[in-house]
């Protein structure tokens, strides 16, 4: 099984560094994938209340056999939820769905800033956590200008925002406002969409026969030397393992140069828009 470096949030709690994505998955297939997943070493799993499998990712989790204390689960409540308390019952009917107490982190799913209710949504995340609902509370698809309204107003930081990241879409400037703010990057995507799109670049696939890795392998590395926390989505066991030995060796900077040129400018979801 393999062993996850953790990253330490800025609530103390301990983020496994690739966690398991589970969009679009059925709720029989994230229970199976679940199951599957902690087999290999997995226990940092995501979901999100749009995706219409939380039930299923924590039966998984109960099938495992393993405390739930060992796990780290993160659900997204979507624009259905923004206003001020609306967030509550929302996080309330997800932790019913999954027969859980509390999730380790719950995340804004999106700014939606033309509604301009992101501020009021965050003030009752900050009440889901206070009541330990919510043991930490982020964001997802906020750009630092996003961010920069929401820290004005804010009591509690976000402990994580998860965009979408790939070396197609690097997106420096958003890891470096996070950053600074004491903020973890989470990737979703981080193998470029369906198909792990990126992994079929030459580049990428020529640093993989050089260091006897799977192009997956090069990519999810690429991640996790930027400091960041993947969250590849797959179903198969043997990817599931592949996608977890991305410790214990490293990209030279000459590799990490090359993967640099693989951005392309403009690329990658419009996060003022609602998508899954």
């Amino acid at each position: 099984m393999a062993d996850v470096p953790v990253i330490l949030l800025n609530t103390g709690a301990e983020f496994p560094q690739v966690g398991l994505g589970t969009w679009p998955l059925t709720d029989a297939e994230a229970a199976d994938a679940v199951v599957a997943a902690a087999e290999a070493g997995y226990r940092h799993i995501d979901t999100a209340t749009k995706y219409g499998n939380e039930a299923g990712v924590a039966e998984g989790i109960r099938r495992t056999g393993i405390d739930r204390a060992e796990f780290f689960v993160t659900t997204k409540l979507d624009g259905t939820f923004q206003g001020a308390d609306r967030a509550i019952g929302g996080l309330e009917a997800a932790l019913d769905r999954m027969r859980l107490d509390y999730v380790d982190l719950l995340l804004m799913h999106w700014p939606l800033p033309q509604r301009g209710l992101f501020v009021s949504t965050w003030h009752t995340f900050e009440k889901l956590h206070s009541d330990g609902r919510a043991r930490a509370i982020g964001v997802s698809n906020f750009k630092p200008a996003h961010l920069e309204v929401l820290l004005k107003e804010a009591s509690i930081v976000p402990a994580v925002n998860q965009i979408q990241i790939s070396p197609v879409i690097p997106r420096d400037d958003h890891v470096a406002y996070d950053a600074q703010h004491g903020i973890v990057t989470s990737s979703y995507s981080p193998l470029g969409g369906p198909g792990g799109a990126v992994t079929k670049d030459p580049v990428v696939q020529e640093i993989a026969a050089e260091l006897g890795r799977t192009p997956g392998q090069v990519v999810l590395r690429w991640h996790v030397q930027r400091g960041l926390v993947p969250i590849p989505k797959t179903t198969n066991p043997q990817r599931m393992a592949e996608n977890l030995g991305v410790f214990g060796w490293e990209l030279s900077e000459a590799h990490m140069a090359d993967l640099a040129k693989l951005a392309r400018p403009g690329a990658g979801v419009d996060s003022d828009r609602e998508g899954h």
